[in-house]
């Protein structure tokens, strides 16, 4: 059974936001699009559902699987990555692993962040799921769970492939997914950095998205080049409580990629204002778990939860509502879906965020029950 608990009322009023194409913006670009990260609602897009080579934009689905294996606790970022020869055989940017060579998944990571390394990329799928293929396969697996409909990608790099595809506004849905884990931006917001710093062979990062450096507020995320993509990019920049990612695929020259960016970005922080109301992972209420070593379970948000509004626009009622199960059954995983939390503004569903358990519940011993048992027959006589 499901309930739902009335949690609050905001007042600021959530804008059925258009896609604004008429604007000046993205002209030189094959496809483009512009979102708030939060709410998810389009500012501007171009051509946005056109399938094109996204180039090492792919990176962003490859380093978002690292994320997740991250937070799962599958890996750690101390965890010893060993090279093989085929990893080590990745043309275009790279690190310049040798076979046999190991580096942390830190140092991975930042591999492939900022130097957008192909030999890194290939090193960390095989450390995750074995080989290249079978990572490709989880690669795919995600982009159906996320609903995207027109990508699909053939390996983690974004090397020229064939069946290697995808469009700005999936591109854009992906980095909406990475930005959940804040490390991420830890390591796409360095301009510069090194690895093997202690040996002679030194390598010197620096950061080919080069917005992280000039333009204010850019922390992320990920450019492509080959022939056939030409430049793209997919950036995220964050001004107070609004983050917005701008995706632009096909631009003639890295110049025109940056311009165009940029001026989307100048748009979305002089026209838009984002009201933060709840952060990720943000304690919202309890439900009772039926047959758990634990009676109830913290339930808390799955990603931060803001209203998005025109500046100087006049603020109207919303209101917050919690769908939760009336009660859950052991076992309960952490992460586990439990619900959601409804923002509504007259009688009309603005966004839905799913609420998660905070902990693993298991199912009560046998004894554990007993002893309840025998508890309410006490507190009933």
């Amino acid at each position: 059974m499901i309930i739902a608990v009335m949690m609050g009322i905001t007042t600021f009023e959530g804008t059925a936001f258009g896609k604004e194409s008429q604007l000046n913006l993205a002209n030189e670009a094959d496809s483009a699009i512009l979102i708030e990260r939060d709410t998810g609602n389009i500012l501007f897009e171009k051509n946005s559902n056109k399938e094109l080579p996204p180039a090492s934009m792919t990176k962003i689905m490859t380093m978002l699987l690292i994320m997740e294996a991250i937070e799962d606790g599958d890996i750690s970022l101390k965890d010893k990555v060993r090279t093989s020869e085929y990893a080590a055989s990745m043309g275009g940017s790279q690190i310049f692993l040798e076979p046999g060579e190991t580096m942390t998944v830190d140092e991975m990571l930042r591999g492939i962040a900022i130097a957008s390394a192909n030999d890194a990329s290939v090193a960390m799928a095989e450390f995750i799921a074995g080989s290249e293929e079978a990572f490709v396969v989880n690669m795919n697996k995600k982009i159906e769970e996320l609903g995207l409909k027109n990508t699909h990608f053939s390996n983690p790099t974004g090397l020229p492939a064939e069946n290697h595809y995808s469009t700005s506004h999936d591109m854009a849905q992906m980095a909406k997914e990475l930005l959940k884990y804040p490390l991420i931006t830890k390591y796409t917001g360095e301009y510069e950095d090194y690895l093997r710093e202690n040996t002679d062979k030194k390598f010197w990062l620096v950061n080919t998205n080069k917005l992280v450096k000039f333009y204010s507020g850019v922390d992320g995320l990920k450019t492509g080049y080959t022939k056939e993509a030409k430049y793209c990019l997919t950036a995220t920049a964050k001004k107070e409580d609004m983050r917005v990612i701008a995706v632009v695929m096909g631009a003639p020259t890295a110049k025109s990629r940056n311009q165009q960016v940029t001026s989307m970005f100048d748009y979305a922080f002089s026209q838009y204002k984002t009201h933060r109301l709840y952060e990720r992972n943000q304690i919202i209420n309890t439900v009772d778990v039926n047959k758990g070593d634990k009676r109830k379970v913290t339930v808390v948000t799955a990603e931060s939860v803001s209203i998005l509004t025109k500046k100087g626009e006049s603020e109207k009622e919303v209101t917050t509502k919690m769908k939760l199960s009336e009660s859950l059954e052991a076992p309960i995983q952490k992460g586990q879906e439990v619900g959601k939390l409804v923002l509504e503004k007259d009688g009309k569903v603005l966004s839905e965020t799913a609420l998660l358990s905070s902990q693993d519940i298991q199912q009560a011993s046998w004894w554990q029950l007993f002893k309840r048992t025998l508890a309410q027959f006490a507190a009933g006589n």
